[in-house]
């Protein structure tokens, strides 16, 4: 489902915490908002299901504008993912994920299925962890947890807002890999706010720049990071060509184009001295400086030789512009 702000602005009192904002996502595109402290990337979200409401403008969930729909049916259709997850407490893993489709009326065998269905897609077990408490379960599982429960309803937009910001960084990056998997299973409409540049690098179909509550920019990772707007490339810093590694694929590098799969690989492991074409360039200069080499050999996914992986092919690939 399509999403759009149209000339939305929101001040409160003297303060302008968004200004002017127009801005699409398309159907199945992952927009990634991130900026500054207080640039407005927060609060632009939360305009999309009236958590905040704007000062001017309107905010489209497809051919809707949301002022015009009640709160409670907009929020039932949309998923809501928050750094703090925001489990209830008293309930188990299976209630929380329960919540809103008992709130719609779904019958109990489809509500069960549903349950094991969506614990299966973030990783965890539902015989283990369907009757498991909130105060129980780590970080990194509550925040799947949390993922599971928007997914719920199976709503067509999804809200993310610092959602893995909590959690160390091992955790975060296998919660990043994880949800890689599931958007490419579930294709959602996803807006996406974060602080962490490399995170934005790593999911964003597209990356959307804001300060001081203005869009500065507005595009995908490659093209962002090779902007030469002043703003943005202090934003991105001098490091901004090996950043774009970590979202350039092993098989791009090789003009075989191989969608990244997962941060670090599915799990599979290459054979030894090689790498998996569906693996990160950012993973294979690691790997080059680690054996002191300046080729690795590349094998796809399902361990067969495709060719060899030069440290020229590597950086060529880090200074010109993305794959498509």
């Amino acid at each position: 489902m399509r999403l759009e702000w149209r000339q939305v602005s929101k001040r409160y009192a003297e303060k302008t915490a968004v200004d002017d904002l127009s801005l699409d996502v398309a159907e199945g595109e992952l927009l990634v908002l991130i900026g500054p402290s207080g640039c407005g990337k927060t609060t632009s979200l939360k305009m999309i299901n009236r958590l905040v409401e704007p000062s001017e403008g309107t905010v489209m969930v497809g051919d809707k504008d949301v002022s015009l729909v009640p709160v409670t049916e907009l929020r039932r259709h949309i998923g809501y993912v928050i750094q703090q997850v925001g489990l209830f407490p008293h309930m188990s893993v299976a209630d929380n994920i329960a919540a809103v489709p008992r709130l719609l009326k779904w019958d109990k065998a489809r509500i069960e299925a549903r349950i094991e269905e969506l614990l299966d897609l973030v990783g965890l077990p539902p015989g283990e962890y369907a009757d498991a408490w909130p105060a129980r379960l780590s970080g990194g599982e509550a925040q799947r947890v949390g993922v599971a429960r928007a997914l719920a309803a199976d709503p067509p937009v999804l809200l993310m807002d610092e959602p893995f910001g909590a959690v160390d960084p091992l955790t975060r990056e296998v919660l990043q890999r994880e949800f890689l998997r599931i958007q490419s299973t579930l294709g959602k409409t996803v807006v996406f706010v974060t602080h962490d540049l490399d995170e934005a690098i790593r999911l964003g179909d597209r990356i959307a720049v804001m300060n001081e509550g203005r869009l500065v920019a507005a595009a995908p990772p490659g093209e962002l990071l090779m902007d030469a707007d002043p703003f943005i490339r202090n934003f991105t810093g001098e490091d901004r060509a090996l950043r774009r590694l970590a979202r350039l694929s092993v098989g791009d590098a090789l003009g075989q184009a191989v969608p990244i799969t997962a941060v670090g690989g599915d799990g599979d492991s290459a054979p030894v001295g090689s790498i998996r074409t569906d693996s990160t360039l950012k993973e294979a200069l690691s790997l080059m400086l680690e054996a002191g080499e300046s080729s690795i050999n590349a094998v796809n996914p399902a361990g067969r030789p495709i060719g060899k992986l030069t440290l020229a092919d590597l950086l060529e690939s880090a200074a010109g512009t993305e794959a498509s």
